[in-house]
């Protein structure tokens, strides 16, 4: 090889090296951009946070009665319960819980 061609071929691979170095500097400040965004999409989530609900002893205790009542309905037949929901009608979810724990055989 002559020596023009050496260091023609010298200035092409430093002009890559500088290229590629160019491209490592900036995907770096690319991470570090990202990695600052991610802190503060958590930090604004975690700010913003959850609502504490707030439930009334009334409404806990009828959730307690939905509860049982869903509950003793899965062991039930389609049968058992149409009568369960009947008396749920008339005469509320106690009569209803009392019927179906009776028909499910507790």
């Amino acid at each position: 090889m002559s020596r023009r061609r050496i260091s023609s071929l010298k200035k092409q691979l430093r002009a890559i090296k500088r290229a590629v170095a160019d491209i490592e500097k900036t995907f770096a400040q690319v991470a570090v951009r990202a990695r600052r965004a991610e802190r503060l999409a958590a930090r604004a989530s975690a700010a913003r946070g959850r609502r504490k609900l707030r439930i009334t002893p009334k409404r806990r205790a009828q959730l307690k009665l939905q509860g049982a009542y869903m509950g003793f309905m899965r062991q039930l037949g389609p049968r058992h319960k149409a009568q369960a929901k009947a008396v749920k009608e008339r005469k509320g979810f106690m009569a209803a819980i009392a019927l179906a724990r009776k028909l499910a055989g507790r």
